[in-house]
């Protein structure tokens, strides 16, 4: 747990830290004053002034922030104040963040597929060096022998009958020929093997013999630097477009039915996912960075207030009205938009917390003995 905890902490911080590099190096280009750049939050252990800018190192070690002069309409008349730039410089800074969460993705990816990501294997992965290709399972309808089973998504299948398995149109058609014929399945899971007997029938879905699972052919995928390049930032734009449509259904379901359609989770959920991906290995580590640096960068964006993206919305009403909406309003619009989030974050926590009530508990065990 506490490997769990540190490991999170650095992540976190790593992603915030990125996050916060950018709107600072988007802030300086643009002649806009840094009064400070924190690294971590305060309260401060100290602070190094260079230039115009206050260099800190604070004592919670979460990420980082940067105090940019006139970011919140004061200063106006100082030509190195924020609110005294044009729009699309003040829409530049920022939207540096979101940019730097994707660029930090895509770094990440590149690393991995040179070192070697998993990945589905077809006829698309030329030039590719594989290992450890195994075939998986990753659906298993209800009601059917697979499920009666106990089989469970992620079991590899290393032999049926005896027989090696070298790619899923092999297994589907052998259970094809052995409708009601036990069938032997040794399986892998979580580094042990099981040995299965299952019966295959014949399934409506498909129209032909089967024990109801959907299969793909997986393994260990590393390119030649040049190609894997690529390959990250291809895989960055992939992730930040299903990112962007989770949210969008998301919050379409939200409006329309009042239900939320997916499981969300909060820092202690995230904590939980990290310290699994952790114990799995640096390469599924380097993945999930990636996604949540996606997360990030997509949940800034959102035209919501006191994020990067409804501070942006605000410069477009500006654009468009041809002067800027009152700092009062504005600032009350962000204070209720970020009262709203740390509600939203403390209701997902609570939740997290009783569904992760066990892995406390084993904590507080391990503390007090």
């Amino acid at each position: 747990m506490l490997l769990t905890l540190v490991v999170f902490v650095l992540i976190l911080g790593l992603l915030v830290f990125v996050h916060e590099l950018g709107h600072f190096v988007a802030a300086r280009k643009n002649g806009v004053k840094v009064e400070e750049f924190g690294f971590g939050f305060p309260p401060r252990i100290f602070g190094i002034k260079k230039g115009e800018t206050t260099y800190s190192l604070n004592w919670i070690p979460l990420g980082g922030f940067v105090k940019i002069k006139g970011e919140d309409g004061e200063n106006k008349e100082d030509e190195d104040s924020f609110s005294h730039k044009k729009i699309w410089r003040r829409a530049v800074i920022l939207a540096a963040g979101v940019l730097m969460n994707f660029i930090l993705a895509a770094v990440l990816l590149s690393i991995g597929f040179m070192i070697g990501l998993p990945q589905v294997i077809n006829g698309e992965n030329g030039n590719a060096r594989i290992r450890d290709a195994k075939v998986q399972v990753v659906q298993i309808l209800e009601g059917t022998p697979a499920a009666e089973a106990g089989l469970l998504p992620g079991d590899a299948v290393l032999e049926v009958d005896g027989q090696k398995i070298e790619n899923v149109e092999a297994i589907q058609e052998y259970l094809s020929g052995k409708i009601d014929a036990p069938v032997k399945f040794v399986l892998e899971r979580d580094g042990q093997k099981i040995d299965k007997e299952i019966s295959p029938v014949f399934l409506i879905e498909t129209g032909r013999g089967g024990i109801g699972v959907g299969l793909l052919k997986s393994g260990i995928v590393s390119y030649p630097w040049y190609l894997a390049l690529w390959k990250g930032a291809e895989s960055a734009v992939l992730f930040t477009g299903e990112v962007a449509r989770a949210f969008y259904e998301l919050i379409k379901n939200l409006i329309v039915t009042q239900k939320v359609s997916v499981d969300l989770s909060g820092p202690v959920g995230i904590a939980v996912l990290t310290g699994q991906v952790a114990r799995m290995g640096i390469i599924y580590l380097l993945q999930f960075t990636a996604l949540l640096s996606v997360n990030l960068a997509v949940i800034n964006f959102l035209p919501f207030p006191a994020l990067d993206g409804g501070r942006i919305l605000f410069l477009i009403i500006e654009k468009i009205r041809r002067k800027p909406v009152s700092q009062k309003i504005e600032n009350l619009v962000h204070n209720i938009g970020f009262g709203l989030l740390m509600l939203l974050v403390l209701l997902v926590t609570y939740r997290d917390v009783i569904k992760f009530s066990d892995k406390f508990v084993g904590l507080w065990d391990r503390i007090i003995k």
